[in-house]
């Protein structure tokens, strides 16, 4: 019978302890290159994409299908890194929902809709999209609901454009919409102009102009946990909006 001196106990120990650190730093290696280059969970903090995307939902990001690229900046530090841009299976589409970073400040990713593309001219009359002097697609009016968030009547319209793309927007009862014609303008080659379906209450390429394709993270793809964060916590089992969890983004 051998027995194993304290030395050689202690080294196996060390063996395990080092074994351990290892798998967890390759998990949280293969976690974080997932995470830069593949999916990605984004919160929704505001409500310029309502009715098809609400605040506090939870979204999976297909970074892959737009190019996926490396991690290029230290979260919290805001600090950018070089980084590399792999190739792209498609660029954005109109009608696309495209997370994005924030012209102004890239450090700040932002969730709009794609309405045209680089090389197409776009105008608003009256609150309606026109692309290349073509309406953005066929409109059709579906109801008028009071939002309790926003303390106001809402119209709501569904839009079908020529490509197939379907989603519906909002507008508000009663609102200027003259007060919102934009152009016409044509749209730099390279470049994307987004919109929220919110259509009067968003910040978007008609107020801090176009999304160049290098500022493109993703594709939005499905709402994996809702919250409504205006319940209080006593109502725990209302706050979750369990009819929106698995909702795949159109």
């Amino acid at each position: 019978m051998f027995f194993k001196t304290k030395e050689e106990q202690d080294v196996k120990k060390k063996s395990k302890l080092r074994e351990v650190v290892e798998s967890l730093a390759v998990a949280f290696l293969a976690v974080m290159i997932l995470r830069s280059t593949v999916v990605q969970a984004y919160h929704v903090p505001t409500g310029s994409m309502k009715s098809t995307v609400l605040i506090g939902d939870f979204l999976l990001v297909n970074k892959f299908i737009y190019g996926a690229r490396t991690p290029d900046s230290i979260p919290l530090l805001n600090y950018q890194l070089p980084h590399l841009v792999f190739p792209a299976l498609k660029d954005p589409e109109p009608g696309e929902i495209v997370v994005f970073k924030y012209p102004p400040e890239p450090s700040i990713d932002y969730v709009k809709r794609c309405i045209a593309i680089g090389g197409q001219t776009i105008e608003l009359r009256d609150g309606d999209v026109f692309i290349d002097g073509k309406a953005e697609g066929k409109k059709e009016f579906l109801r008028k609901e009071y939002d309790p968030e926003e303390q106001r009547h809402v119209m709501f319209y569904r839009i079908t454009r020529d490509n197939g793309h379907s989603y519906v927007i909002r507008h508000y009862e009663n609102h200027n919409t003259k007060s919102e014609n934009y152009g016409p303008t044509k749209i730099e080659p390279g470049h994307y102009f987004m919109m929220g379906d919110n259509r009067d209450n968003s910040s978007d390429s008609r107020y801090w102009g176009f999304v160049p394709r290098k500022n493109v993270v993703g594709e939005a793809m499905i709402i994996y946990w809702s919250w409504n964060k205006y319940l209080p916590l006593y109502k725990l089992p209302h706050k979750v909006r369990w009819s929106r969890i698995g909702s795949i983004l159109k």
